[in-house]
């Protein structure tokens, strides 16, 4: 008996020094843990919140995003800008010809460009040399070398000139006559070349109609147009038209119109970008696009604040 108990005292003594190592090991990591049942409710509340939450936020920024988009593509309506038709209405007429100009203001457009170029002796007339060239069939004819009565000569060949109108080469001073009642605004473009230049060209101009400064799309410097402080309008060559560009330049006051733009893609993206103006040779086109979008955005709950 004596024996029995020296063992089960052995025994005894071997479990109590179990329990005693198992009572001072360090507890398992918090990951290891099982919840406790008030942490496991904590969990189950802030999980149901999680998902009770979830869609709502989600669906906000989401609704946001939307409204963001569509004030990018719709935003433009509440200040539309001006359609100018480069040259007039070319579709189906040449360029700076009265019949471009009517058939430009049959379509009412806003506004219409009309090239600049010196005469000889000194008359101003509504034509680009690229224009001359064509016409005349010299890659090298500039205005410059050209009179009044020698340009007055010049004869337009195109098969459908008596269906489509006059298809004469007016003087600036006969163009703006022309259109000048019809449209919101009319841009003279001064082209500059020999032998004259530049020399009072300007001078002529503003004797007319107020200048119009052109960016030059080769040196893309954006600081020159801030200097140019009495401009109050810029034209910018389409390609270099971004976001910033027109944040700045309507932060100072100044109206930000865009040439020459005739393709779709193009067109839209000046449109969402926000200019004052698009200068165009495909009005029609321009025109047609703006209809479409309106139709859009209405459609989409797009509404003009009143």
């Amino acid at each position: 008996m004596a024996t029995l108990g020296r063992a089960g005292r052995k025994q005894q003594g071997f479990f109590r020094g179990v329990f005693d190592r198992n009572k001072n090991r360090p507890p398992p990591p918090a990951f290891l843990r099982f919840p406790t049942s008030r942490q496991t409710f904590r969990l189950v509340i802030a999980l149901l919140a999680f998902i009770a939450l979830a869609p709502p936020v989600f669906f906000h920024f989401r609704l946001r995003r939307l409204q963001q988009l569509q004030l990018r593509k719709c935003g433009w309506l509440n200040h539309p800008p001006l359609v100018c038709a480069h040259g007039g209405d070319t579709t189906n007429a040449f360029p700076n010809t009265v019949a471009a100009y009517q058939s430009a203001l049959r379509s009412h457009v806003d506004c219409i460009e009309i090239d600049v170029s010196r005469s000889s002796d000194g008359v101003l007339f509504a034509l680009h040399d690229r224009d001359l060239q064509q016409i005349s069939g010299n890659h090298t004819a500039r205005v410059g070398h050209f009179s009044m009565k020698e340009l007055e000569k010049l004869d337009i060949i195109q098969q459908s000139a008596l269906e489509f109108g006059e298809q004469k080469i007016p003087t600036v001073a006969d163009a703006l006559t022309l259109v000048s009642s019809s449209v919101r605004q009319v841009i003279l473009d001064a082209k500059v070349g020999p032998p004259s230049y530049e020399r009072g060209l300007a001078k002529d101009i503003l004797s007319v109609v107020g200048y119009i400064v052109m960016k030059d799309p080769n040196t893309g410097r954006r600081s020159n147009l801030l200097r140019m402080k009495e401009a109050r309008v810029v034209g910018v060559y389409h390609p270099l038209v971004d976001e910033g560009l027109v944040r700045i330049l309507q932060g100072r006051q100044k109206k930000v119109y865009t040439w020459t733009v005739d393709d779709v893609e193009s067109m839209r993206k000046m449109l969402v970008e926000g200019v004052d103006a698009i200068v165009t040779n495909q009005a029609s086109l321009l025109q047609r696009l703006m209809q479409d979008i309106r139709g859009e955005c209405r459609e989409e709950g797009f509404s003009l604040p009143r």
